[in-house]
């Protein structure tokens, strides 16, 4: 079977990939848990040099990097080479925090000795998307390698260039042979590898209907899962925010990545004493915004990564504009054989509509306006996802009250977009999923936290 990678801006091939067999993908699973014997005995300052020599790699390819996400999902070249740094710095992150953060915790007990430590548990199988495909596999694979766990990864179809080129780099950095593995198959090949017996956990980041089946796949086996599914962030704008702030960072929010990231901003909850002057800077600012092709170092805003995509995301502005919404900037779909889709502002969103119920997963942004800050709050924590949300006030302090207290979200940020970090847990709640990758609590994520009892 061949898998077609199709250039999302003027739909040309790139290349036809020859998937694996269900024999391959066997014998390289088996292959990873035998690496992983040897692996897990490893200290972290082997794991950490070889983890350093990553981030090296990645910086001296950055732009060639770039260029592939380009072609593949139409990331611009700006966002590309961003990503690449972010993968950089976070392995750096990973390579010089991991032992730290599994220190043996020592409790008090009637034993001579107890504590906590924090074992591998063997290979890991990730899936992952395309809309980030070096960082959300970087994010998952950086913690999994330092912990002492083996891997392999379930790519997006249309970006196994970049699954190919990560296997590349981990090879190169001087890892040990087959203790990362990218298996070419597509989505049907998926439950085979969860049931294979090496397998021991799995994380998933995508949909929230993949997160379902991979759960209750996972379950089914009494295999651990992490999530992260979709998101439909709120921006809150209160009557004291910096609007000039708050229209820029929800501007470079709702249209990173071409708007296709969970965590964007896609809610914009606006208090309606600021609604005009929010609204006009909003618009100017997404005006601005130049769509094209991805490989030209001027375009702000590359395609979406299908047409199937970009027509579902026009579908759902449409119909949320039938039900009353009124879009005051984009909406249409450009001519010609390419995915691309312009900067969209809806306003007079109301519940009922998909810009308010559904992730809009696209340079679409949906206003929502209210009387006052408790309105704000409970349009905001009205949603089935719950994977972050952003606060604009000049008084910091109600901001972090809001954020720390009442917002129903994995992550909160005051006056600032939402962002992962690698020193920061990052995961949802409700319909965004469970668990979370990165900080300390990534790294213990994926262990066996063990007690040990000494009488």
């Amino acid at each position: 079977m061949t898998i077609d990678s199709v250039n999302p801006f003027n739909g040309e091939l790139i290349k036809s990939y020859q998937t694996h067999t269900d024999k391959q993908v066997n014998e390289m699973i088996d292959r990873t848990h035998h690496a992983w014997q040897r692996w897990k005995a490893t200290s972290f300052a082997e794991r950490g040099a070889y983890m350093n020599k990553v981030a090296e790699i990645l910086r001296r390819r950055k732009n060639e990097l770039a260029e592939l996400m380009a072609l593949e999902m139409g990331k611009n070249l700006k966002g590309g080479i961003m990503e690449i740094e972010k993968c950089a710095v976070s392995c750096e992150y990973f390579a010089n925090h991991a032992e730290a953060a599994l220190q043996e915790e020592f409790i008090k007990t009637d034993a001579a000795r107890s504590y906590v430590n924090f074992q591998p548990i063997g290979v890991i199988l990730a899936i992952m998307p395309w809309n980030f495909p070096f960082w959300q596999v970087f994010r998952f694979l950086g913690p999994a390698l330092m912990v002492g766990n083996c891997a392999v990864l379930k790519h997006a179809s249309n970006v196994f260039g970049c699954a190919i080129e990560i296997e590349n780099i981990i090879r190169g950095a001087g890892f040990p042979e087959h203790v990362f593995q990218t298996l070419l198959i597509g989505s049907a090949g998926v439950d085979a590898v969860i049931e294979h017996p090496f397998i021991q956990a799995v994380t998933l980041t995508g949909s929230v209907a993949a997160g379902r089946k991979v759960a209750q796949k996972a379950g089914s086996l009494i295999k651990k899962s992490v999530l992260e599914l979709g998101g439909s962030d709120p921006y809150i704008v209160l009557e004291d925010a910096d609007l000039e702030l708050a229209a820029e960072t929800c501007t470079n929010s709702r249209l990173i990545n071409s708007g296709q990231s969970c965590i964007s901003a896609k809610r914009l909850i606006v208090v309606e004493a600021v609604e005009k002057e929010f609204v006009d800077l909003l618009t100017r600012k997404m005006a601005s915004k130049v769509l094209g092709d991805p490989l030209d170092p001027g375009t702000d805003l590359g395609p979406q990564a299908r047409i199937d995509l970009r027509d579902e995301l026009h579908n759902q502005v449409q119909e949320s504009i039938k039900k009353g919404a009124k879009c005051i900037l984009g909406g249409t779909v450009p001519k010609g054989n390419n995915a691309l889709y312009p900067a969209t502002i809806l306003t007079g969103v109301k519940k009922g509509m998909p810009a308010y119920d559904e992730e809009l997963f696209g340079p679409a942004a949906a206003v929502i306006v209210v009387k006052d800050e408790e309105e704000a709050i409970a349009i905001a924590n009205d949603s089935e996802f719950g994977l972050g949300a952003a606060i604009f006030t000049k008084d910091t302090a109600r901001g972090e009250r809001i954020a720390a207290t009442r917002l129903e979200a994995g992550a909160c940020f005051v006056n600032s977009s939402v962002k992962s970090d690698a020193s920061l847990p990052f995961g949802g709640i409700k319909q965004s999923g469970y668990g979370r990758e990165l900080g300390v609590y990534g790294f213990k994520e994926l262990v066996n936290i063990k007690t040990v009892y000494v009488k």
